[in-house]
């Protein structure tokens, strides 16, 4: 039965909003949502992190009869969200959750509970939902209603797709029809339509509240060597705030949070991989303020009602812009600052896409397509704000936000109009069946397998813009979707097509101005070091110096300059300014070994520098390295020295292959003399190895990268990989 129109009066509301949760005011379109549920008519609601979801399905809980179930996707938030509410209220009664981590006395206590009629709010995982008994506990209570938190889980398009969800309605429908309230703080027009296809609700009323975050400061900084000592500068800089870190991996959770406690900053790691207690444990020393940063996978952050997160970091670019948007969220949900920075590497996101190797086609191109968007992003030299906001279908006019890295340094802009001409000249006489790459190959006279296959290599419009570069035909694209002029077919992989402005430009041109994308191919390379940028503090004079003295001694010892440092080891010594062995050890890529061998010529150089320029070493500039986990570096170099095939070690130390070739090369670049050729005769001919040890001698930089682009058709990574290893263990220890 609806809730009668005086229970549902702005001033009875206001009232119970007072009562049972102390607030004078409702945010947003929280009353006008809380309203509609109380009718109980299906509602959909998207709203950004902080904005106040979850109190639109909490307070109708608290007003209807019948207990509400909470349909959610982790044991952290049910956790979390329950607590919550039992502050709110004289009962603990009020709120339970059930799902795995309870046995059997305290399952039967909830229900007990929920039966008695004491419980308002049940939370459940999904996974929970189906199980046969609580189908039939459940068809026994009154519903007053069905809330699905977190509902972008539904969608393959949703950055947390949660396959489970998917079986939502048919339970519901087996359980007994209720009103539903799906919330989402993060989907695109396609995920939206997703979420209320599967959920049976395209009738249900729609509230959608703007995606800006005023109060946000969004940055992408180039991924480089120095990264680690660029987050702990920023950490000391705003010493005692609360900030989360998210990186991609269990083991660079790991190795960070050990790094900044060395460093003197209350961390502690957050990842699926560490047993319940400790998890849960970490998570509250951080919303205590026990400790300042949590370093954490995506695990970490869903509904966590922490309002006063200054900084959201991202060591990894995140595989699509809803789990980023997301994310960057938990920041300043109080509306005070929030520095949401990320570090790209258009590395990372290749690395992504390998990995996505032997899934469906079909899940492979869905995820190559966020990839692309998340790209488009990072590499976009346009208002963050705008390309963000875009994405989620919001339309934002205003020029400079003044509150993003774009904004506040902004690019030139450059007349890009006959280029635009071309492009939808493209699009339309391609019949509008193909992707920005493709558009790009085809204007360029790039032949790729996809021309060839289509024969547009003979078309009259190839190889048109012959002479302008590929990251500026991308801006190109990518500022014209934003402007309307055509527009990109998410349910169809992306495919370019036309928009009716785009039409009327293509009769009647005007001025199309640009700002081209930024370059991040050079984001790991010397001339990042030199020209400085975003976080960089190398010395110039000092790294050139340095460049110097490391091609002279290379020359005594007929090596090529990078077997003795590597181009990030210059750099982090002009940066850091070690004056002893000891300190230069410490240098990433160095090692006691290295230190030793070559290290005096370099120490005595920095020391005569920081002496003749009266430059002073600040403390905070030299990162303290974590101790060398010396147990499993020691049982590395003796299982080689024993013969054990790579495989077989990585195998008995729970490494991954591409781990232990990390550690390996670590081990070189270190000093150590390790000798694998008995495993490297396995894989390759002796033809092979000398010709891919002759590379490595002529090579200038020794970059995998490069490399890979001359030998990866004929060799695999691994075996490149490996024959560096041996090449700079026999050269250069």
């Amino acid at each position: 039965m609806p809730a009668s129109s005086s229970i549902t009066s702005s001033a009875n509301l206001t009232a119970a909003l007072k009562r049972h949760f102390g607030f004078d005011t409702f945010k947003g379109n929280q009353e006008a949502i809380i309203r509609t549920l109380l009718e109980e008519r299906d509602v959909f609601v998207l709203m950004p992190t902080g904005g106040g979801k979850s109190l639109c399905y909490q307070l109708p809980a608290m007003l209807m009869d019948g207990t509400a179930i909470v349909i959610s996707p982790l044991i952290a938030l049910m956790k979390n969200q329950v607590d919550a509410m039992r502050n709110f209220s004289e009962a603990d009664t009020v709120a339970h959750f059930l799902n795995s981590s309870l046995n059997r006395a305290a399952i039967d206590r909830v229900k007990d509970d929920v039966s008695s009629g004491r419980t308002k709010l049940l939370y459940v995982a999904p996974e929970s939902l189906t199980k046969e008994d609580n189908v039939e506990f459940l068809r026994t209570i009154r519903i007053s209603f069905y809330a699905v938190d977190e509902a972008h889980c539904i969608s393959e398009w949703g950055h947390d797709f949660r396959p489970e969800y998917r079986r939502i309605r048919p339970i519901i429908n087996e359980i007994g029809k209720r009103p539903v309230i799906a919330l989402t703080a993060t989907a695109t027009p396609k995920v939206q339509h997703d979420i209320q296809k599967n959920l049976g609700m395209l009738d249900a009323e729609v509230f959608k509240s703007s995606f800006n975050r005023k109060n946000l400061y969004y940055e992408v900084r180039p991924k480089n060597q120095n990264i680690d000592r660029d987050i702990i500068r920023f950490i000391k800089q705003n010493e005692g705030k609360s900030g989360i870190i998210y990186c991609l991996s269990r083991r660079k959770v790991e190795e960070l949070a050990e790094l900044l406690c060395v460093n003197g900053i209350k961390a502690l790691p957050y990842h699926a991989g560490m047993d319940s207690a400790t998890r849960s444990d970490n998570q509250d020393q951080f919303l205590l303020e026990k400790v300042d940063v949590i370093v954490a996978t995506i695990a970490f952050g869903m509904g966590i009602d922490k309002p006063d997160v200054r900084f959201v970091i991202h060591y990894d670019m995140p595989k699509s812009l809803e789990g980023y948007y997301q994310e960057t969220g938990r920041a300043g949900r109080d509306g005070g600052e929030g520095h949401c920075i990320t570090f790209y590497s258009p590395k990372d996101l290749r690395k992504m896409e390998k990995f996505m190797q032997g899934k469906p086609v079909a899940e492979q191109e869905i995820g190559k397509q966020l990839l692309e968007e998340t790209a488009s992003y990072a590499e976009s030299s346009v208002c963050r704000r705008k390309v963000l906001l875009h994405y989620f279908g919001e339309e934002y006019t205003v020029e400079n936000c003044g509150n993003c890295d774009n904004c506040l340094h902004p690019h030139k802009h450059v007349d890009a109009t006959d280029d635009l001409v071309a492009v939808i000249d493209a699009v339309i006489t391609l019949k509008e069946k193909f992707k920005a790459r493709h558009i790009i190959d085809v204007l360029r006279g790039h032949i790729s397998s996809d021309i060839r296959l289509y024969r547009h290599d003979t078309h009259e419009i190839f190889g048109t813009c012959a002479d302008v570069e590929e990251r500026r035909l991308s801006a190109v694209i990518r500022q014209a979707i934003i402007a309307g002029y055509l527009t990109r077919d998410i349910e169809n992989y992306g495919l370019l097509s036309v928009t009716p402005e785009g039409h009327r430009f293509i009769t009647h041109p005007k001025q199309f101005k640009i700002v081209e994308d930024i370059d991040y191919s050079t984001d790991d390379d010397e001339s990042y070091a030199v020209k400085g940028g975003a976080g960089c503090a190398a010395d110039p004079e000092l790294y050139s110096i340095l460049k110097d003295l490391r091609k002279k001694i290379a020359s005594q010892h007929s090596l090529p300059p990078y077997v003795i440092f590597q181009d990030p080891s210059l750099e982090a010594m002009a940066t850091t300014y070690p004056i002893t062995v000891e300190e230069l050890a410490n240098i990433s890529g160095v090692g006691a070994g290295k230190a030793k061998r070559y290290g005096k010529e370099f120490v005595d150089v920095i020391r005569r520098h920081v002496e003749d320029n009266d430059i002073e070493r600040p403390e905070d500039m030299v990162v303290r390295s974590v101790p060398s986990k010396s147990n499993v570096k020691i049982a590395i170099i003796q299982a080689v020295d024993r013969k054990v095939p790579l495989e077989a070690i990585a195998e008995s130390k729970g490494l991954e292959f591409e781990e232990l070739l990390y550690k390996l090369e670590a081990i070189v670049y270190s000093g150590t003399r390790i000798n694998i050729n008995y495993d490297i005769d396995e894989r390759l001919d002796r033809e092979d190895q000398e010709e891919l040890f002759e590379y490595f001698k002529e090579s200038e930089s020794g970059d995998l990268e490069e490399a890979y682009e001359e030998y990866g058709d004929v060799y695999t990574e691994e075996e490149i990989r490996l024959m560096r290893i041996r090449f700079l263990s026999e050269m250069g220890n």
